[in-house]
């Protein structure tokens, strides 16, 4: 959308954020509700002590890669070293290579998290094509079909978490890289769906990826939050925030309601 307000963008990346929220709880509850279960059994000796402790293990493990690997990657490949300003240069007005420079910055930052959203997502939806191609292999056809009308509803909704921080963009993003950020995002639901139903999925990869994706969805809802505090304020990004978690909640009761 061109020619927006910086009110209505930080809206709209205030439904972005509210988007990505629920998509934190809905993954952190899958992940914990299924560790915490085997753990449980194996506590009272239903289940193999080891298949407990390696769920523990994909949790907390998946949380730390998610979230501090995005941090790294931030030190090492978001933030360049800062070119130091004369007496001269700070007190003068900002020149128009100086402004050009900000311009630059601004639209690397841009892409880069909007990039880190797609990996998150995708992440996220690569547990997804696990519950498909899981259900498909069990041949319960009926309940992939829920699950693939579901996601497919649900993941659209997820396209404007990647896109919010292209708003800020004066120019409109290439062709090219919304294909390539979409492949991403959506691609490993795909790649899930074949893994599940070709080979199989252990417990532990479903939980450790699903961690994986909520640990990186904090980290870059995080930052959106941050951006969205710079366009708007906060009474119009709780109120967008709201509405972007009544979404996520509505679409995924489209899945509830097929009885998956």
């Amino acid at each position: 959308m061109q020619d927006v307000s910086a009110r209505k963008k930080g809206f709209l990346n205030a439904i972005a954020i509210g988007i990505l929220v629920f998509l934190i709880i809905d993954v952190f509850s899958h992940a914990w509700n299924t560790a915490s279960t085997t753990a449980y059994n194996a506590f009272m000796g239903r289940a193999p002590v080891i298949d407990g402790v390696s769920d523990l293990i994909a949790v907390f493990g998946g949380i730390a890669i998610g979230l501090l690997g995005l941090v790294i990657y931030e030190a090492r490949y978001m933030t360049g070293p800062v070119k130091p300003q004369t007496t001269s240069e700070s007190s003068s007005a900002p020149s128009s290579s100086g402004l050009l420079q900000q311009t630059q910055l601004l639209k690397v930052s841009a892409y880069k998290l909007a990039m880190m959203i797609a990996i998150g997502i995708g992440a996220h939806n690569f547990s997804e094509g696990l519950a498909i191609g899981q259900s498909y292999a069990a041949g319960s056809i009926g309940l992939a079909l829920i699950l693939i009308v579901g996601f497919g509803a649900h993941n659209a909704t997820e396209g404007f978490g990647i896109a919010s921080p292209l708003t800020r963009l004066t120019n409109r993003p290439s062709l090219r890289f919304l294909v390539t950020a979409g492949l991403i995002g959506g691609g490993p639901t795909f790649l899930g769906t074949l893994v599940g139903s070709l080979i199989g999925v252990s417990e532990f990869t479903y939980v450790l990826f699903l961690s994986i994706a909520g640990g990186a969805l904090v980290y870059v809802s995080m930052l959106m939050y941050n951006s969205g505090r710079m366009q708007t304020n906060n009474r119009i990004l709780m109120l967008g925030i709201f509405v972007g978690l009544s979404v996520g909640l509505l679409t995924d009761l489209i899945v509830t309601l097929g009885g998956a």
